[in-house]
């Protein structure tokens, strides 16, 4: 049987079986072992368990769960709801202000937590209703929130940014420092749309009264919220900016801040940090599974000479090496509105990497790149996962189709930061390269 032939059987049989409904892990698990068995025999079973021993005992993996128990943690603080009663004192006198202060938390988590659904479903709940209450325009709102929650794939650290340095064999700390200019990038290009659009449409976002009564004492004192948030962010990112810590160790270094951020808002008790572990738990194992099945489905493509017979074709097309780019953005962008992140980075890296290289692309820049089509795939009509992290917590009159139609700019938004980026390839590189300076 040809390789072209088992691809294609590879391929349709993925489609079929994610269909069925069945979890992509199971669905890349049962393929790999059905086609092992099937080409090689069952003796040939031996290199699925090695690579599951190996994903299992792999040091940089285990920052993943840490990483998702200081979000769970700091979910449920009460710190996010402190963040929040501070930008609205700060921003509301600014157009578009509480959807810009939205912004900036959801940027502050993101460098907190890391975890996108954590930002969505804690803005839909807090920002959402003080917005509409105050006559902001309802596909704004959802917009804003939509965008602002998915800068948690990109701004460090982000679990996602793990799972693909792991798979692609970068360094961490590199992609997450990496990271941090685009996110920033992106989180100006929302806030400057946001107040542009307000001023030459008032009636989207108004203000007025809601302004009165705003005194700097006030604002001051709010801003004893952002103590906490800035030490757990110094202490993540400047310990593996500085070389004080790897990123794991970092990773326990944000728990730990983030059980005392709960215990200075006294909201730190056994049953919460039981909830925390649990959640952590399921989101682990989620991502270990998917790990699992898409090495031994990666092991099996690439066996049977799929790299090099998609390394051929790309050889045999001499296009344009931006034209390939493009396209590899575009196939990201559609797996997004079927798949989860994960599953797309475990599945593609390892097909793209051999084509980056032959194409002489910086690995950390794409890596970046990828990020920022990961962000557009999570806001991708019709089944982009923030979509429906929001669609959970707003009011039922709220349909979805107001949802899909309150993302489109800031899908464009997303195309000019990705664009800014593959023009300005030095916005992603400087830090990074600063970072191996010392």
């Amino acid at each position: 049987m040809s390789s072209e032939l088992v691809l294609l059987a590879m391929f349709v049989g993925l489609v079929l079986l994610i269909l069925t409904g069945l979890p992509l892990a199971f669905a890349l698990g049962a393929l790999a072992l059905f086609f092992t068995v099937t080409l090689w025999g069952s003796q040939a079973l031996v290199v699925t368990v090695l690579q599951t021993f190996d994903t299992m005992s792999s040091e940089v993996l285990l920052a993943i769960p840490l990483y998702v128990m200081m979000a769970a943690v700091l979910q449920r603080s009460g710190i996010i709801d402190a963040l929040y009663r501070a930008m609205e004192l700060w921003f509301v006198r600014l157009p578009g202000g509480l959807a810009v202060g939205t912004v900036v938390i959801c940027t502050i988590m993101a460098a907190m937590t890391g975890i996108v659904g954590a930002a969505v479903a804690a803005m839909g709940i807090l920002a959402l209703p003080s917005m509409l209450k105050r006559g902001y325009d309802q596909r704004l709102a959802l917009g804003t929130i939509c965008a602002g929650g998915t800068l948690g794939i990109l701004i460090p650290p982000s679990v996602i940014t793990i799972v693909y340095a792991v798979t692609a064999q970068i360094s961490v700390g590199q992609m997450f420092i990496g990271g941090v200019v685009p996110g920033l990038l992106l989180a100006g290009l929302y806030i400057a749309y946001i107040v542009i659009r307000t001023l030459l449409q008032p009636g989207l976002a108004p203000t007025g009264a809601t302004a009165e009564g705003v005194d700097w004492p006030r604002r001051l004192r709010a801003l004893e919220a952002l103590i906490i948030p800035s030490l757990i962010i110094f202490g993540v990112l400047g310990s593996i900016y500085l070389g004080i810590a790897t990123p794991t160790e970092a990773a326990a270094v944000g728990v730990a801040g983030a059980v005392i951020s709960a215990a200075t808002q006294r909201r730190l008790d056994a049953r919460m940090l039981g909830r925390a572990a649990f959640d952590t738990l399921k989101v682990s194992a989620m991502i270990l599974w998917i790990t699992i099945g898409a090495k031994a489905f990666v092991a099996i493509f690439t066996g049977t000479g799929g790299a090099d017979f998609m390394l051929a074709q790309i050889e045999a097309l001499e296009a344009d090496r931006y034209v390939i780019l493009l396209v590899m953005m575009l196939i990201l962008v559609f797996l997004g509105m079927f798949l989860d992140e994960i599953g797309i980075i475990l599945l593609c890296v390892p097909v793209f990497l051999p084509i980056i290289e032959f194409l002489e692309f910086d690995p950390l820049w794409f890596g970046i790149i990828f990020l920022i089509s990961a962000q557009m795939a999570y806001i991708t009509p019709p089944f982009g996962y923030t979509l429906f992290y929001l669609k959970g917590v707003v009011p039922p009159s709220i349909g979805m189709e107001t949802i899909y139609r309150a993302i489109v700019p800031f899908f464009f938004l997303q195309v000019t930061g990705l664009l800014i980026c593959v023009v300005w390839p030095e916005l992603v590189l400087w830090l990074p390269q600063q970072m191996m300076a010392r």
